[in-house]
């Protein structure tokens, strides 16, 4: 198979790695900010069982996550394997990274000093009000770098999605390189998680800078 096929093929499992990449993030960034809402909670229960459910997660293998979510109904309630294994890919991951952005979001949000919180107070802010227009938009501007680092990982995290064959561009390549018995998908798949990889640190590195209006 020539260089230029095997790009072809490797291209069209590419958008399905977008896919993944695209999905998790659409609910992971919010999702985790709900875990760390309820990990930050003043309700005890609430705090410690979400703590404890975090740990699970970032302390278990993603790989052994999404085998869970894939094969686990089957062989707990005799359910089917979903046809689309992009959704208990996508829930897999959303999941196990939300646990992970829920820890960057509670470190930048406790590095706020409480002096900020009083000062809205006295101007007649809401704590929704503080949250949204004062609080926020310097904890986005702490945690990018460490965001960013996770999005990084979750480019080459999406090749896991093999595990469940889904066809994502690694399986593809993994297929074709045990077929042609050659080393060369796998180089072809490095450059296209490099140039990936290239794109989200610029894209990142933009929003970072518009951010720094909010630096201390």
């Amino acid at each position: 198979m020539s260089l230029q096929m095997i790009f072809i093929k490797m291209g069209e499992g590419f958008g399905k790695t977008c896919a993944i990449f695209f999905l998790t993030l659409l609910f992971s960034l919010p999702l985790g900010m709900i875990i760390s809402f309820m990990r930050m909670s003043k309700n005890t229960v609430v705090s410690k069982i979400t703590q404890f459910v975090v740990s699970v997660l970032r302390g278990t293998p993603l790989m052994l996550q999404l085998l869970a979510v894939t094969y686990g109904p089957y062989y707990l309630f005799n359910i089917s394997v979903s046809r689309n294994k992009l959704i208990p890919v996508v829930i897999a991951f959303s999941v196990n990274y939300a646990a992970y952005f829920s820890e960057i979001y509670r470190g930048g949000i406790e590095s706020i000093s409480v002096g900020q919180y009083e000062a809205a107070a006295i101007l007649g802010y809401s704590k929704v009000q503080t949250f949204i227009r004062i609080i926020l938009p310097q904890v986005i501007r702490r945690i990018l770098p460490s965001v960013t680092n996770e999005i990084v990982t979750l480019v080459k995290d999406t090749s896991i999605a093999f595990t469940v064959s889904y066809q994502e561009m690694f399986t593809i390549g993994k297929q074709i390189a045990n077929s042609q018995t050659s080393f060369t998908p796998f180089l072809v798949a490095g450059v296209f998680y490099y140039v990936f990889n290239a794109i989200v640190g610029l894209v990142m590195g933009k929003i970072e800078k518009s951010m720094s209006y909010y630096k201390q």
